[in-house]
């Protein structure tokens, strides 16, 4: 299990990036927190992986502390932090070898750990280049790689598919998905999608706190409704019989409602021309939904209301 109780972490008076942050989840499968830029994601993950002393509260994992224990703990654990490069005057080859000789392999172990891995990641032709001559992505591919060639059983990655295009995202979930199997893979991500597709338990944070926790299933449930309208107009519309109604901070609404209540107001947009987009309720909705405050009732336009 992973156990975080109660902790905080204050940067500096009155700034505090997590603020009583509590979960309790299996270690296993993949687990991923997402949250906005700044809501705290990246210090629950340093502070998890001993690299971050907390403020207050405690945290554990498989009975380690990440402050008593960090030695033992850092011994099962690999971690790609959201500000990790890797070594520009190093190639991939030398980088990773002498990662996992660090960690305690013989240099022929390592070195076929490294080829193994990097054929996965499709980026064994950039072996012997040197990383300050790669993009961006495959740069963020050698770290992933780096992390998946040790033996450690507990993976921290901070974003790890930032950086890299559509189709090598792709084949980056298949390798994770693989990986889950035998591992605990503990990923913060803002690509909502992502989250949809590998993970097995989801966890929402805003502002330092946890705002929702569970399967996919578990944060339907917390919306209620399986349909969603986006609105992307700032002109007025008729409150919903049914649903529930957020207004974003950039302007645009989003309605929460049963799937005939969605075709009744869709044909309403439609006919007076308003932008709008419908669809089954995704992560992308459940979040939107989730860390924004409902409209004052008295924003609603009435029923019989016209533009």
């Amino acid at each position: 299990m992973l156990n975080v109780r109660n902790v905080t972490k204050e940067y500096e008076p009155g700034k505090k990036a997590l603020k009583s942050f509590s979960m309790s989840i299996p270690a296993k499968g993949i687990f991923a927190l997402i949250g906005r830029n700044g809501a705290g994601k990246t210090t629950l993950i340093r502070i998890l992986a001993t690299q971050m002393a907390l403020t207050a509260g405690s945290a554990d994992l498989n009975g380690l502390n990440v402050i008593k224990d960090a030695d033992e703990l850092r011994e099962i654990i690999a971690c790609v932090p959201q500000e990790g490069r890797a070594v520009g005057w190093l190639t991939p080859r030398q980088f990773v070898v002498s990662y996992l000789m660090w960690r305690g392999f013989t240099r022929k172990d390592a070195t076929a750990r490294f080829e193994k891995v990097l054929k996965e990641l499709n980026i064994n032709r950039y072996a012997d280049t040197l990383n300050r001559l790669l993009s961006g992505g495959t740069k963020r591919k050698v770290l992933v790689g780096m992390v998946m060639s040790s033996e450690a059983k507990v993976l921290f990655l901070d974003e790890p598919t930032t950086g890299l295009d559509p189709i090598s995202r792709h084949e980056l979930w298949n390798t994770l998905m693989k990986l889950k199997k035998d591992h605990f893979i503990f990923l913060t991500t803002h690509y909502l999608e992502e989250a949809e597709v590998l993970a097995d338990n989801i966890g929402i944070i805003e502002d330092g706190r946890l705002m929702a926790l569970g399967t996919i299933s578990d944060l339907r449930r917390k919306v209620k409704y399986p349909y969603s309208i986006k609105i992307l107009s700032d002109k007025r519309f008729t409150k919903p019989k049914k649903g529930d109604i957020i207004k974003g901070v950039d302007g645009h609404y989003q309605i929460v409602t049963t799937e005939k209540e969605a075709r009744r107001i869709s044909r309403q947009l439609i006919d007076k021309k308003v932008r709008f987009s419908m669809n089954p309720l995704t992560l992308d909705d459940i979040f939107y939904y989730i860390v924004k405050k409902p409209i004052a009732e008295e924003n609603y336009v009435n029923e019989e209301e016209h533009y």
